[in-house]
């Protein structure tokens, strides 16, 4: 399993895996509130939109792939600078590759990079309560619940509760990854 920055050349891969898993995503995807933007109606806009975004150094997109295949995204959003040094992390997956520990992964590589690399301080999942995968991942990180913000996110048409979860970079100073092959070694 691998994450790489999200590119063009993504584009049938990515396409097919929404449209085959369109009816599982759309009660978590985000939607556009009434009387905003319309969220990207293509894949290539969407890449523009990301690559802005990440110029600017307030987001990174990354695709996941497994054994070359693409499986999903993780996507680094709303990167403060400054005093407050942190993002949120935002992540779907092909339903063919979950229950297979690709994701708890990728969400560590990715959450390690941004504490390292990226010298972020602080990184937070909002979940909705009723996700239960998402719910999964934030557990086998262990990763720590710290709130709870009503009607929190525009999702699937409406505003929508989550549960939000953080991790600093003192509570994890060997990285998510670690902690979680430690949890369940990698075979």
């Amino acid at each position: 399993m691998t994450i790489r920055p999200l590119r063009r050349s993504d584009a049938r891969a990515w396409r097919s895996a929404r449209q085959q898993n369109a009816a599982w995503l759309i009660p978590w995807d985000a939607t556009a509130p009434p009387g905003t933007s319309a969220r990207p109606v293509s894949f290539t806009t969407l890449v523009r939109r990301l690559r802005r975004s990440a110029r600017r150094g307030t987001t990174m997109p990354f695709a996941v792939e497994v054994e070359g295949r693409f499986a999903g995204q993780v996507t680094v959003n709303n990167i403060v600078r400054g005093s407050a040094l942190f993002a949120s992390v935002g992540y779907w997956i092909d339903r063919r590759f979950a229950g297979r520990g690709v994701m708890p992964r990728a969400v560590a590589m990715t959450i390690d990079h941004c504490l390292t690399t990226a010298g972020l301080h602080r990184v937070e999942i909002a979940i909705r309560p009723e996700n239960s995968n998402s719910l999964r991942v934030v557990e086998k990180l262990e990763i720590a619940e710290v709130g709870f913000a009503p009607r929190y996110l525009h999702i699937d048409g409406a505003w929508r509760d989550h549960r939000i979860f953080a991790v600093t970079s003192e509570e994890a100073p060997y990285g998510l990854l670690r902690r979680l092959d430690v949890a369940e070694p990698h075979e």
